[in-house]
């Protein structure tokens, strides 16, 4: 077997890639990071036999794993036992994990592109914190947010028909309910749905909008738990 590290190929800002990185933190996994250039990602990408899309996990033997619930099952199995996979309850483990890859991965578009001031201030830090070239940063920047704004968060606030902080306050509450008196998800510690919601959470966190999410009382209480149980 090879000695060097997996690597995971990813796009800062992706929701998909914070957990995966969420959970290989975790697990204190010694893995590189590749960040794509979002302007070039089918060409970056073109190992993957037509997925281009992050994030992409390249095992230490060379094997690529796509899709970041597949990922996240992949590392647990292959560098945990699969222990924060395994459950007695594979019903409701399955239910939320879908849940999360839906409604939580969903919900990240309109809080950061919701309005056209948040979409700005979104697109340019985006383009601050991702692999550009010199001329697409900027043009990523300011041509992108009208895009985000009135093509596609548009389109989801309106179809949803609540506010993306009314959103987001909804499925934090409907999640921590889930667990009620318990600590996380996963009972007295959190599991792969814990980190799964963590990470599409996490990946609010670099931008202003967060602020919209941090008087959730419950909701923050359970991040701020997850956060320091991972050490993170």
């Amino acid at each position: 077997m090879s000695t060097t590290s997996p690597t995971l190929h990813l796009l800062h800002t992706c929701p998909f890639c914070w957990k995966i990185r969420s959970l290989a933190e975790h697990l204190g996994i010694d893995y590189k990071k590749k960040q794509i250039n979002a302007m070039r990602m089918k060409k970056e990408l073109k190992f993957t036999d037509g997925w281009n899309k992050v994030p992409v996990w390249t095992e230490n033997t060379g094997e690529i794993i796509v899709d970041s619930t597949p990922i996240m099952i992949h590392i647990d199995a292959v560098y945990n036992n699969g222990e924060m996979w395994a459950t007695h309850d594979e019903e409701r483990r399955d239910k939320w994990m879908e849940w999360a890859d839906t409604k939580l991965s969903k919900a990240t578009v309109p809080i950061l592109y919701g309005t056209i001031g948040s979409a700005l201030k979104t697109t340019t830090r985006i383009s601050k914190l991702e692999k550009f070239g010199f001329f697409s940063k900027r043009l990523y920047a300011w041509a992108g947010f009208p895009i985000m704004w009135g093509i596609i968060a548009k389109k989801r606030v309106k179809n949803d028909g609540r506010k993306p902080k009314k959103l987001w306050h909804d499925l934090l509450t409907d999640f921590t309910n889930e667990f009620g008196v318990e600590s996380f998800f996963g009972g007295k510690e959190p599991d792969i749905v814990d980190i799964a919601a963590f990470g599409y959470m996490r990946s609010i966190s670099p931008f202003p909008q967060f602020s919209l999410l941090e008087d959730h009382e419950a909701g923050m209480k359970w991040y701020r738990r997850v956060e320091q149980t991972l050490n993170i």
